[in-house]
């Protein structure tokens, strides 16, 4: 059956469709508040992206599933994406090797750590990204509470049978011996209950009842257990100020944010009980067909909250997602909750980060392939600029005008393709003219020669020097075959031929921080070159002073010591190396005339 009569055929409410190959592989799987109307607009419009373009010419049929409500179709897109891992969908992860603290479902509950979910009523808190951080939360319950950690059967006939006898957790203080009847059940699962409240992130009735336990000793003069107990409080107060407290009115509440770049998008997740951050997390997703952050920030939550077991009625956003009926979403404007959206964001950006890094050091070509997909986005190129070449002008007060070109290739300084140029066709200090004339002596060699040319050039400078340099580019039919962008100094504005607008990147941008670095390269070289240039002709001019120093002599002076400084400095000895001893004992003499 062909696919626009499939299409016609499908009915208009919300639910998800799943996308064939002809051999009947599942390519894709979507979710749509309306099915037909989702499905046929892949099928009625020329796409930009080369992978969307791909998949509707490979799909040969389509299937779909109806259901009752947007959320609905939520969960199942994301259980069938996480079953079959269609080519084209994002990959999602059905993780279950994180760890969970579990309240066994047994007389004198044991607090453990496990990786294994077993459904026999027990309670599984978790699950945790850090076992890091789970552990240090057991081993704060271990210090405050005495719990056993035997798998005894502690049934009420095996205690009164004296089935059991008391450990070595008995005698060092770790546990009071239920197993001997010594301590309570009601007792015990007053610890558990606390337990239970402060694994949730509520930390106030531990408190509280820690305090006054303590009052009491210190009322009957017990000093030694009442420090005990305020060792107890110190260690409970001392995690929770770790704990990043946002606000107390804040509770059950899911925060989720999301930044992207060309081909990755990174989640993070914060879960809020009481006022503080008790859960973390940060995914990192590779887009497939060019997924908009709603699209992917949607798909994230749900399959996180799947993970993290969430079930908090309410989740913090950044922008308007559609997730049905059942949650209530919020997008804070100001105050704490904004706050807390802003940290989240802030998190997703520095794991961002450490994983460029990691990157950078694992996999260069990786990253030097991101870096060059990023700046093509971010400066609106036709093609990656995995050549750029970036020109400075150099007079200081309007003498020996230079002029310096920085080549880049991959993102990094590539010194051997460095070139200066002495202006020759301008006179006196014309940054304009000497941009036209280095611009087009630069790319007519070029051309002569038959060497690459590179995808961009960067101008220092504003609109005026742009202009220049487009004059030579026209004059040598390279307009339309080489980008060109300028890069004004104060605002480090980037401007583009034709466009009185400039644009203005992220300050923290990786393509503006390369920009930057080939305008600062160029600017240092052009100035290096320009210093040397200086200092020689002064060399020059000072020694034709000098009776019986020839412009040989001269030359070979500037070849050895560079510059005049130098030479002034240097030993006899080593004058004497280069021009012999009757020319040197000339220069000697001229020099100390001078001191």
């Amino acid at each position: 059956m062909k696919i626009e009569v499939q299409i016609k055929a499908l009915p208009s409410q919300p639910g998800v469709y799943q996308f064939y190959d002809k051999n009947d592989e599942i390519l894709y799987v979507g979710k749509a508040k309306n099915i037909k109307k989702r499905v046929a607009s892949y099928f009625s419009k020329n796409h930009e992206n080369g992978k969307t373009r791909v998949l509707v010419k490979k799909t040969a049929n389509v299937k779909h599933i109806v259901v009752d409500t947007e959320t609905d179709a939520l969960l199942l897109e994301n259980n069938l994406i996480k079953k079959y891992q269609p080519r084209y969908n994002v990959m999602l992860k059905d993780d279950k090797t994180y760890p969970w603290i579990c309240l066994k479902k047994e007389r004198f509950p044991r607090v453990f750590l496990t990786r294994n979910v077993v459904k026999d009523g027990s309670e599984y808190f978790g699950p945790y990204t850090s076992v890091r951080t789970a552990k240090a939360l057991l081993d704060l319950i271990k210090e405050l509470y005495q719990l056993r950690s035997c798998n005894y059967d502690l049934s009420v006939k095996n205690i009164l049978n004296k089935k059991y006898k008391v450990c070595l957790d008995y005698h060092i203080g770790n546990c009071e011996g239920p197993c001997e009847n010594l301590q309570t059940e009601v007792n015990y699962n007053t610890n558990i209950k606390a337990i239970r409240n402060i694994v949730k992130g509520n930390f106030k009735d531990s408190l509280k009842s820690f305090e006054k336990l303590m009052q009491t000793y210190a009322s009957e003069l017990k000093f030694e257990e009442a420090q005990k107990i305020k060792e107890k409080i110190d260690l409970l107060a001392n995690y929770q100020a770790k704990s990043t407290v946002v606000n107390p009115s804040i509770n059950n509440v899911d925060v989720f944010s999301i930044v992207s770049d060309e081909l990755y998008s990174y989640i993070n997740f914060f879960k809020i009980a009481n006022g503080a951050i008790i859960q973390s997390h940060t995914t990192e997703i590779k887009k497939k067909l060019n997924e908009t952050d709603k699209e992917l920030l949607e798909l994230s939550i749900i399959e996180i909250r799947q993970r993290f077991n969430s079930q908090s009625k309410e989740i913090y956003v950044p922008f308007k997602v559609d997730l049905g009926e059942t949650v209530k979403v919020t997008i804070p404007k100001a105050g704490d909750k904004k706050r807390i959206v802003d940290l989240s964001l802030r998190n997703a950006k520095y794991y961002r980060q450490e994983r460029f890094k990691q990157i950078k050091i694992t996999d260069p070509d990786k990253h030097v392939n991101r870096i060059m997909a990023q700046m093509q986005k971010d400066l609106r190129l036709k093609k990656e600029p995995r050549h750029i070449e970036c020109f400075d002008n150099s007079n200081i007060q309007g003498t020996h005008p230079v002029a310096a070109c920085v080549v880049f290739k991959n993102g990094k300084p590539s010194k051997k393709d460095y070139r200066h140029f002495n202006i020759k066709t301008v006179t006196g200090p014309d940054d304009f003219a000497s941009m036209e004339e280095v611009v087009f002596r630069r790319y007519k060699r070029l051309l002569e020669e038959g060497q690459e040319l590179p995808q961009l050039i960067v101008i220092d400078g504003g609109k005026g020097q742009l202009s220049s340099a487009l004059k030579s580019l026209d004059l040598l039919g390279l307009r339309s075959k080489i980008a060109i962008i300028g890069i004004a100094k104060r605002l480090e504005e980037i401007y583009y031929p034709n466009d009185t607008v400039p644009l203005y990147l992220d300050k923290k941008s990786e393509t503006l921080k390369i920009i930057q670095q080939l305008r600062n390269e160029a600017h240092r070289f052009g100035i290096t070159h320009h210093r040397n240039k200086r200092s020689k002709n002064a060399l020059n001019h000072e020694l034709e002073q000098i009776s019986g120093i020839g412009k040989q002599t001269i030359v070979s002076l500037l070849k050895y010591f560079k510059s005049s400084k130098r030479l002034a400095m240097a030993s006899s000895e080593e004058i004497e190396k280069v021009i012999g001893k009757s020319r040197a004992a000339k220069i000697i003499a001229y020099y100390n005339t001078k001191k």
